[in-house]
């Protein structure tokens, strides 16, 4: 089965100008934790919820002008429409990522994420490997 087969097709983006507000905006529209950063359709980004609040809110910084270059994650992790869900499974594991941006021919095509995995059936085996791996628990540094 391809990644083409159950990635979200309807994806919000942002360009590395818009607000951090804006961005939390639309996660907030669209009840998602990830949007990623195109110019044009290029993926070069991806800023997330965990962004805004480590890079952005913890930091004092004012959301209304920071732009979303400043906090986004340059260089993501993106797969291609025909890339197995098995090998996108895998990538999601051993990067520790539940989202991965799914591009042909360098545009931006759709999101595939852990959930996408989760609800198939047959592939309820590499979403648990994958998340196993992607919520390792962290010791806190009190």
């Amino acid at each position: 089965m391809k990644v083409k087969e159950i990635m979200t097709k309807d994806v919000a983006t942002l360009n590395p100008e818009d607000t951090v507000e804006r961005a939390a905006q639309l996660m907030n529209q669209y009840n998602v934790g990830v949007i990623p950063v195109c110019r044009e359709e290029e993926v070069v980004g991806v800023i997330t919820d965990r962004d805004i609040a480590l890079r952005s809110v913890s930091h004092g910084e004012n959301s209304r002008n920071q732009t979303v270059r400043e906090i986004m994650t340059s260089n993501p992790v993106l797969v291609n429409s025909e890339t197995e869900i098995h090998d996108a499974a895998r990538i999601m594991s051993e990067r520790q990522i539940r989202r991965l941006p799914v591009v042909e021919n360098n545009s931006l095509v759709g999101i595939v994420s852990l959930g996408d995995l989760a609800v198939e059936s047959r592939l309820q085996d590499d979403a648990e490997k994958a998340l196993s791996n992607i919520s390792e628990p962290a010791t806190p540094s009190v």
